[in-house]
């Protein structure tokens, strides 16, 4: 067992490493849920094999241990050097295969729970929603917020709450569902959402904004106009780009519901279609978001981002920003 817990492990630090190195995109929610399966074997197998064969193995010695000094007792032999206890801790001690997979059950087992039902930790990795979320942002994602998903599988088993315009959601990566995203819902399914000529406009009806001056960006060293927007019950911040053309273009992975966008030389209008939802960074000119490759689906949520936990550059952006 020691040569295949030593194996198990050596893939393990094989997959990180190459995660690590970027050679492949690792799935911490499949890898969360295989240490569990994998630690859950052996803490079964410990309680209900290896611990019992070991305390059998400590009896058995006392046992012998007790019936010699017994029987060197009747021989009129009342000392007897020796003591066993030493060698009966050592049986009954887990060896290190053991102690670095049962033992690590527990702790794996909260955190994939806390992870899969609860709160999941995000890394904010671009400026595409500056100036709500910076760069080097760790926030906390409520996973419940929109029911109660299957881990790994993302299969909604309970239904909650439904996307709200104005929510800032993390989601799948249409093109690629190994990659998380982050981006604000500014278009539920039903609505009609035009960008066009920088200004956001939902089912006719430009949403209001009131210039609050120019925000400076310190990763770009670059001033931006900054803008105060109220997005159904929400009221952020969002950045534009003179400079940047409204000429948009479609992905060519953009290839489901194309016919829901219509591109003109303005800016793009789509119709969202039933469970679907169109996102939009808060740095409106530098975002890569549904304008590009389209619509996010239901199955495709992962939660609710609601608040930064750390920013070990800035200890002042911890806090809400909803």
């Amino acid at each position: 067992m020691s040569t295949l817990t030593a194996v198990l492990y050596g893939a393990l630090a094989v997959y990180l490493g190459g995660w690590y190195l970027g050679h492949w995109i690792g799935n911490f929610s499949l890898l969360l849920f295989v240490l569990t399966v994998f630690t859950l074997g052996y803490w079964l197998a410990e309680h209900w094999r290896f611990a019992p064969a070991r305390q059998r193995a400590a009896d058995t010695l006392a046992s012998g241990d007790a019936q010699r000094r017994a029987e060197l007792q009747k021989m009129g032999i009342a000392k007897v050097d020796g003591d066993v206890s030493e060698a009966r801790e050592k049986l009954l001690m887990q060896p290190w295969w053991i102690d670095w997979t049962a033992g690590l059950f527990p702790v794996i087992l909260i955190v994939f729970v806390l992870r899969s039902f609860l709160f999941e930790p995000f890394k904010i990795p671009s400026g595409s929603m500056i100036p709500t979320l910076l760069v080097g942002d760790l926030i906390l994602v409520n996973k419940f917020h929109y029911g109660v998903r299957l881990p790994v599988i993302n299969k909604k088993i309970i239904a909650n709450n439904d996307p709200q315009r104005g929510d800032v959601m993390v989601f799948r990566y249409p093109v690629d569902k190994r990659i998380d995203y982050i981006k604000r819902v500014v278009g539920v399914p039903g609505d009609e959402v035009t960008y066009s000529a920088q200004r956001l406009t939902v089912n006719g009806k430009p949403v209001p904004l009131t210039a609050k001056g120019d925000f400076y960006d310190e990763d770009s060293m670059r001033y931006a106009p900054e803008f105060s927007e109220q997005l159904g019950a929400v009221t952020h911040n969002i950045l534009v780009d003179p400079k940047r053309s409204s000429i948009y273009q479609p992905m060519e992975s953009f290839e489901k519901f194309r016919d829901n966008c219509r591109y003109t030389a303005e800016g793009v209008t789509c119709k969202v279609p039933a469970g679907h939802y169109f996102m939009m960074g808060d740095n409106r000119d530098n975002s890569q978001d549904s304008r590009y490759w389209g619509f996010v689906p239901d199955e495709n949520i992962v939660g609710r981002a609601f608040v930064v936990w750390m920013n070990f550059g800035n200890l002042r952006r911890i806090g809400s920003f909803n």
